[in-house]
């Protein structure tokens, strides 16, 4: 299906490219319709946009993959506290002197 839609779309602009391309006169008999070069020049445009749109969308995920902001969050002193109380490596009373010690 997205096959068939790009092959539709790439006929689409090439036959547009080549109206373009000689609006005025027939074929002079040249590799080129009067000035214009055809389905290849609107063929190479679009190959050149897609490699540099292409290299713009890879060095977006590259940047953000290696340099952005993490999405874990890490934990917080308050949570490593809790989660040693429910562990039971403290009790509640050394809970709370340690969170008052944090809240101040």
């Amino acid at each position: 299906m997205i096959f068939r839609l790009w092959s539709m779309a790439a006929v689409a602009s090439m036959t547009a490219t080549m109206a373009v391309a000689d609006p005025e006169g027939p074929w002079d008999g040249h590799m080129t319709w009067g000035g214009g070069h055809g389905i290849f020049g609107g063929f190479m445009m679009l190959v050149f946009w897609g490699v540099i749109i292409a290299l713009i969308v890879l060095g977006v995920h590259w940047l953000r993959d290696n340099n952005g902001p993490s999405n874990k969050r890490s934990p917080d002193a308050l949570d490593i506290l809790r989660a040693r109380l429910a562990k039971g490596e403290i009790d509640e009373e050394e809970f709370r002197r340690r969170k008052d010690a944090l809240d101040e």
